[in-house]
């Protein structure tokens, strides 16, 4: 470790290979994997626990007691999964008595000045662009990517590999594979291209497409269309993650843009 001006509590857990640059400032109950870089005039509180070969930037405060009047000092923890990245002055909060942990995935990009509330779980390999905002208990699926100035409202989901356009104001759940843009915040079509750099294939990408196609092209509400999705698609995994997640939704899916939102 480099720390010549830094401050390690003693009972902070530091693996090996991990490389402290001064004015960092790292307390009691934090544990630290093999090779993470941890930049100068970064704060890492009580409850920490980042993986291996995660890089954090100057003015990072990660493990911050959160920003919630019902918090009462509980003791709970911010989880970073390996291989993330956690760029200047990005605050990180833990978790309350509700769910008792953040979570970030592992090769995350959490760009400058972004927000993680407390009780949020981010998947694996999601972008955060600069000062995107999650409120409290937002749940994020896998490889997601939020554009720059994006603001999460509290308790909603974003499916996995779903694309939200810069300056969104996301007040509904955003299904999985999508695009969302406009205002109010509206389907825009499927994440093509995210979908093809990832490997999926033209057969599977049209499959996504029409049964986005009855959801929100026809005139049918969401317990209408699940139900015609559900009869007339073959089951396929994207199919069903789809119906589960319209189902699952507490906060109701996004408007199409053809709606009348």
């Amino acid at each position: 470790m480099n720390q010549p001006l830094a401050y390690v509590h003693p009972g902070a857990k530091i693996a090996k290979n991990v490389v402290i640059e001064p004015f960092t400032t790292i307390h009691n109950n934090v544990t630290i994997g093999d090779g993470t870089w941890i930049g100068s005039n970064v704060t890492i509180m009580e409850g920490a626990r980042i993986g291996k070969n995660c890089n954090i930037f100057p003015g990072a405060v990660i493990s911050a007691s959160p920003q919630d009047l019902k918090y009462e000092g509980e003791e709970t923890t911010v989880i970073i999964g390996d291989g993330t990245t956690i760029r200047e002055c990005a605050t990180i909060h833990k978790g309350t008595s509700d769910r008792m942990k953040t979570v970030i995935g592992k090769n995350c990009l959490i760009m400058a000045y972004c927000h993680v509330a407390h009780d949020c779980v981010v998947g694996d390999n999601c972008i955060f662009s600069n000062n995107s905002t999650l409120a409290g208990h937002v749940t994020i699926g896998d490889n997601v990517i939020l554009a720059g100035l994006v603001a999460v409202h509290q308790f909603v989901s974003i499916g996995q590999h779903a694309f939200v356009t810069g300056g969104s104001l996301v007040r509904k759940d955003v299904p999985p594979y999508v695009k969302a843009a406009r205002e109010p915040l509206s389907y825009v079509g499927i994440n093509s291209v995210g979908l093809r750099r990832r490997g999926f294939q033209s057969e599977k990408i049209r499959e996504i497409q029409n049964i986005y196609r009855i959801l929100y092209q026809k005139s049918y509400n969401n317990s209408q269309a699940a139900q015609i999705i559900e009869a007339e698609m073959e089951a396929t995994p994207e199919r069903d993650e789809i119906l589960q997640f319209i189902r699952d939704s507490q906060r109701g899916i996004m408007k199409g843009y053809f709606s009348n939102n």
